[in-house]
């Protein structure tokens, strides 16, 4: 997969060099650069915001910069007359504005061959340049909570562990991707290592029985008990009675 970042702080991004995806980079599952914005402003000062017409607090990201730095990373032949290729890279803003991000879009993400993450910062980037990039590629704006951060940076760090982990031979034991939280719509289940008693405190004996059955039975109940008290929303049950009153 290729992965391309634009932002005002590359420097954010020299974590992805370290843990699991930092070897997935090293040996070539994972194909990630940076982009610093500010490379593709021309005024001596570096300049990427201005003042917002209408008014209104704060600053909003040119478009000039934005449109030069995309230009450099998405292929030529994408063409605004042609139309939005529907095959072509994916380019994501992460905004409060945007569709929530959640594991089953981590996992649809981890199927794309090439992925543009542009970082915006201070009161969001010129809606033309979203309107313009939609035109010619795929755009979605994605929000990875209902909070406001001071920029990207952060939720795209987390989209990239997200969906970089999926990408196949970057996690050693593909297992354990199966078994993990929202994998299955429900919380993962308590782990427990060695040793078996730690400051009076037990592993529950059926970890110890052997019985491999009990034990599956025994974390799929915790799965629902912990999803029950901490998400209920997760629930099966619950999105249909939500779908129910909708409907009433």
């Amino acid at each position: 997969m290729r992965i391309d970042i634009i932002t005002i702080f590359p420097a954010f991004f020299d974590a992805l060099d370290i843990s699991l995806l930092g070897k997935a980079r090293q040996t070539g599952l994972i194909d990630l650069q940076v982009h610093d914005l500010r490379d593709h402003t021309h005024d001596r000062h570096r300049t990427v915001d201005d003042t917002p017409y209408g008014g209104g607090a704060g600053m909003v990201m040119k478009p000039e910069p934005w449109g030069d730095a995309l230009d450099a990373v998405l292929p030529q032949a994408t063409d605004a007359a042609a139309g939005p290729a529907v095959d072509g890279p994916l380019v994501i803003f992460p905004s409060p504005a945007g569709v929530r991000f959640d594991q089953a879009m981590a996992r649809e993400l981890a199927a794309e061959e090439h992925l543009v993450f542009g970082c915006g910062r201070y009161e969001g980037i010129d809606q033309r340049v979203v309107d313009h990039y939609a035109a010619r590629t795929r755009v979605r704006l994605v929000s990875l909570g209902d909070y406001v951060l001071n920029g990207g940076e952060v939720a795209v760090m987390a989209m990239i562990e997200a969906v970089g982990r999926l990408i196949p031979g970057v996690v050693g034991n593909p297992e354990s991707l199966v078994e993990e939280s929202h994998e299955n719509g429900l919380l993962e289940y308590p782990s427990y290592t060695k040793p078996a008693s730690w400051r009076d405190l037990e592993v529950p004996p059926v970890l110890l029985s052997g019985n491999h059955g009990a034990i599956a039975a025994w974390r799929h109940d915790q799965q629902l008990e912990r999803t029950r008290r901490v998400r209920p929303d997760l629930l099966p049950e619950a999105n249909a009675e939500n779908t129910h009153s909708t409907r009433g």
